[in-house]
């Protein structure tokens, strides 16, 4: 009878009676090589990787946690990060102390889908763990535009100058990783190294969910 009233769907293939189903947590699976080197048309100055490709199951839990309030799916997705992120860690490619900068978003998003998924999503995958913080160190300038169909070019122009400092102290001691959900052509990723290397931080890599 609830699943009537409220009717129950996988965030990613939209099965019936299941918020998550199996299918879809194997296709998030973090793979023994993942995540991956990507490289986005524009170089962030830092190496990037990805934990897959933005398709499939991992793209509908992304649209649907930012776009349809699917907060439930923010713990498959975290899961994936902190597995990435420990994966990063065993290789040798990150250590700690690590703080973790989750990718500038606007306020009125972030309002929107009540509380920036980023952040929430990177502190989920790292709680409890003694040697990493999340810290929201970056904002978006109100003038930014969605990026969304935006080519190269007008990506670049769009961000350049538009991701600020917050009033937070920026990380100074340890590597920083920067993380986000989507890297699309690396504009966002290296106008936000910039704006941290400016400040002094040590920014060893950018990590995302996907890789458009």
């Amino acid at each position: 009878m609830l699943d009537l009233v409220l009717p129950l769907e996988c965030g990613g293939c939209g099965a019936p009676s299941t918020r998550w189903c199996a299918a879809c947590a194997r296709e998030l699976a973090v793979g023994p090589d993942v995540p991956r080197v990507v490289n986005p048309r524009i170089d962030a100055k830092v190496p990037v990787l990805a934990l897959g490709r933005y398709a499939g199951a991992r793209r509908q839990a992304i649209v649907a946690m930012k776009d349809h309030g699917r907060s439930d799916l923010i713990a498959p997705l975290a899961q994936a990060l902190g597995l990435g992120v420990h994966r990063l860690l065993g290789w040798g490619l990150l250590d700690v102390p690590l703080t973790i900068v989750p990718a500038p978003t606007r306020s009125w998003a972030a309002r929107r889908r009540g509380g920036d998924p980023v952040t929430l999503i990177a502190t989920l995958a790292t709680a409890g763990h003694p040697g990493i913080a999340v810290v929201r160190a970056l904002r978006m300038k109100a003038l930014a535009r969605d990026s969304a169909g935006l080519g190269s070019a007008a990506r670049e122009r769009n961000i350049a100058g538009r991701v600020l400092l917050t009033r937070r102290r920026v990380p100074l001691g340890g590597e920083v990783l920067l993380v986000d959900d989507i890297v699309t052509t690396g504009a966002t990723a290296r106008e936000s190294v910039r704006v941290l290397q400016s400040a002094g931080a040590q920014v060893s890599a950018v990590l995302a969910l996907a890789a458009a």
